[in-house]
């Protein structure tokens, strides 16, 4: 039923092609940062935000599933290229053979993932290596109803847009963590490195062209590892400094991918650059607090998660944190304008404007 669904789907993609869009879709992967309601979806999975307090600040007060008080990144790069938000794929399957009216690509991030497949296993999101199986699916079905040639150029003028690492960097540097018993630092950061590259050379063979991937933020600095800093509330020091070797061996992928495939183009944000401006002066971006969640219990906000019963700040605005890990809507606004139309101090090569003209 599933495989009839996105067929009959992407009857409806073939005006895209030639339509004179700049960009006809997003295919969005990875992770809580810019799920749109995959995990609703996971049954087994507690890893959700379908809940109050969540969506305090979407249209209509909906919790969608986004983990924020409103929007995230992926709704408002949307936004920027004149694009609906991509609709979760578990969304669509969930459908059956319901149609909808148009179709502007695909989100298969999900809440909790990680580049590797260990990673927040027991909480069962979906992983990169399902992300990237999920779209296969949806690219053949695209090639079968619209033909090679159509679907090629479809996806040649598509963004895909790649989100993730954070947490696999965080099961690393959390508090009694396994897998850093298996890695040194530098082995588990090679390992998501060469991971990552696999995976988006399969894309590329799956006719992308046009990546836009973020960097990994400080990691160490959101409330939840401020707390495991006992009495300093301190970043984590330790979790940022491999966070910033992740994203230059991240940077080596991309350029190494494109002396590979000289058709591909990349926009490479530095997400962790554009935090610690932030954190370093946050009063020029409107921001007040920057250790404290607004939404959760205890110290910082951040012993118990953003749930029904916790209280939250009333001035989501000046907040760095919406939860004990996540951006408020107003800072993943930020993030999007950079992304989108920011100078090459945080982006490389190219900002996605540019890359959308390509």
């Amino acid at each position: 039923m599933a495989r009839l669904f996105i067929a009959s789907l992407f009857l409806l993609s073939a005006f895209l092609v030639g339509s004179g869009d700049s960009v006809p879709a997003i295919y969005t992967f990875g992770d809580s940062l810019v799920d749109v309601g995959n995990n609703n979806f996971l049954s087994a999975s507690i890893l959700k935000a379908d809940f109050p307090h969540n969506g305090v600040d979407y249209p209509n007060g909906i919790a969608t599933g986004r983990f924020s008080n409103g929007k995230n990144a992926a709704d408002f790069l949307s936004e920027k290229v004149g694009l609906p938000t991509a609709p979760p794929y578990l969304s669509l399957v969930s459908k059956g053979e319901n149609m909808y009216s148009s179709i502007n690509g695909v989100s298969f991030a999900s809440g909790g993932a990680g580049i590797l497949n260990g990673t927040n296993q027991l909480f069962y999101p979906i992983p990169l290596s399902q992300q990237v199986d999920f779209y296969s699916l949806v690219h053949n079905q695209l090639v079968q109803q619209m033909g090679f040639a159509r679907a090629k150029a479809h996806l040649a003028k598509s963004l895909y847009l790649i989100v993730i690492g954070s947490n696999d960097l965080l099961t690393y540097f959390q508090k009694d963590s396994q897998v850093s018993n298996q890695y040194t630092p530098q082995q588990y950061v090679h390992l998501m490195v060469s991971t990552l590259y696999q995976f988006m050379k399969r894309l590329y063979g799956l006719g992308a062209r046009k990546f836009v991937v973020t960097g990994v933020g400080m990691v160490g600095c959101c409330p939840v590892q401020r707390l495991q800093m006992n009495t300093t509330d301190a970043c984590n020091m330790e979790a940022n400094y491999w966070a910033r070797k992740y994203n230059i061996g991240l940077r080596i992928l991309l350029n190494k991918l494109k002396m590979q495939s000289p058709d591909i183009n990349y926009s490479y944000f530095d997400t962790y650059l554009a935090i610690n401006n932030l954190m370093q002066d946050p009063k020029k971006y409107g921001i007040s607090e920057i250790k404290e969640a607004c939404c959760g219990t205890g110290k910082l906000n951040a012993e118990i998660p953003c749930l029904p019963i916790s209280t939250y700040c009333s001035n989501r605005s000046g907040y760095l944190f919406w939860d004990l890990y996540h951006p408020t809507e107003t800072v993943s606004r930020m993030v999007a304008d950079l992304l989108y139309s920011g100078s090459r101090q945080f982006l490389f090569p190219m900002n996605v404007e540019d890359l959308v003209r390509i």
